[in-house]
């Protein structure tokens, strides 16, 4: 299976086309999956292959690796399949796609690499892994608020480099009954909010797309504005969408709002945030500062935020870890099922939504 480049898996007579599901008559017709081995071993366990394979009466895998766009134009138009699975490696769909492809399947994040937003208007459906890696982002805005809280950084410097012990102590703080503030209210930033429930956190959020009915059926606040959010929040949490108009948003004028001693976690969006003024707030070293993402990645070698002792550091790992991949690949199946069945798919990719996507 993983070797395998363009071998037909559990061929069988070619179905009519139709867009009607029956039960003698399964859709999709044909599922073309066009994944690498490391990306089908992230995503799926043997079972789910399995359960892959059988969705489609005719079946192929190919594995993308070094594949010209040229070589892979011709395969897509000689499988001319119903379905697409893609990831990461899998090379941009030429502008002519085959006549029968209504859905492509993306495993992974953001689309923009692999389909145009004129294939989109012209009525392909395509998903991505939508809220099934919240928690995982979630749970890394975590660890950067409790290891900024409790002053880990300083003391990995402290112990592993100078020998040190307890200098500063009195400074450590507890996330239990902190006032958290949130910035945007997606998918990540709710489970969040789930995930800091018993640390009994009085939490705002400031999304302009978020009513006080939605506030309070998910038991937080709607801050008034940005200000509001910063000033009032001993813990800033960095989650919101990035499009053009939120380019920058968060400014040094915010950054100064925070609190000696509070904390902001940047998780989501490097863009969003001024990071020239980022680093000069963080230099100062009156607030705690928890970063997954860089305006460049990796993240030079040379930069300031390298060493600071106030400043937690991870290198865009806060998406799912490799244990929960499966997560993305398990939600990917729901789709699939869903198609073959003419149920409703989640996480649609929009023309609307391919804008405000990165």
């Amino acid at each position: 299976m993983a070797g395998s480049t363009s071998a037909f898996i559990l061929p069988g007579p070619e179905p009519a086309q139709t867009d009607e599901f029956t039960a003698t008559m399964p859709r999709p017709a044909a599922l073309f999956a066009i994944v690498t081995p490391e990306e089908q071993a992230k995503f799926f366990t043997e079972a789910m292959l399995t359960e892959l394979r059988d969705l489609a009466p005719v079946f192929r895998l190919l594995d993308p690796t070094g594949l010209a766009a040229g070589a892979f134009a011709r395969e897509l138009a000689a499988a001319d399949p119903e379905v697409l699975v893609t990831c990461w490696r899998t090379p941009a769909l030429p502008a002519v796609l085959p006549p029968r492809l209504r859905y492509v399947c993306y495993l992974a994040g953001s689309v923009k690499h692999l389909v145009t937003r004129a294939q989109l208007e012209g009525g392909l459906r395509l998903t991505n892994w939508g809220g099934s890696i919240s928690r995982t982002v979630a749970e890394c805005a975590l660890f950067h608020t409790l290891a900024c809280l409790r002053l880990a950084p300083r003391w990995t410097l402290l112990m592993h480099r100078e020998g040190g012990w307890r200098d500063g102590c009195e400074q450590v703080g507890s996330l239990f009954q902190r006032r958290v503030g949130i910035h945007g209210f997606g998918p990540a930033a709710r489970a969040f909010v789930k995930l800091i429930q018993p640390f009994d956190c009085a939490v705002s959020v400031f999304a302009p797309d978020v009513d006080d009915s939605v506030a309070r059926q998910h038991g937080v606040a709607r801050a008034p504005s940005l200000d509001a959010l910063f000033s009032g929040s001993d813990v800033i949490i960095e989650l919101g969408p990035l499009i053009p108009a939120t380019i920058g948003i968060v400014t040094e004028r915010h950054l100064r709002l925070i609190r000696p001693g509070g904390v902001f976690v940047n998780v989501g969006r490097a863009a969003l945030v001024d990071e020239a003024a980022l680093l000069r707030v963080a230099r100062e070293g009156k607030i705690q500062v928890g970063l997954d993402v860089y305006v460049e990645e990796p993240l030079p070698a040379d930069s300031g935020f390298r060493g600071l002792s106030n400043v937690s550091l991870t290198p865009h790992i806060a998406g799912p870890t490799p244990d929960r991949s499966i997560d993305a690949g398990s939600f990917a199946l729901r789709n699939l099922r869903a198609y073959a069945a003419g149920q409703p798919l989640e996480a649609i990719i929009t023309p609307e939504v391919y804008d405000r996507s990165t």
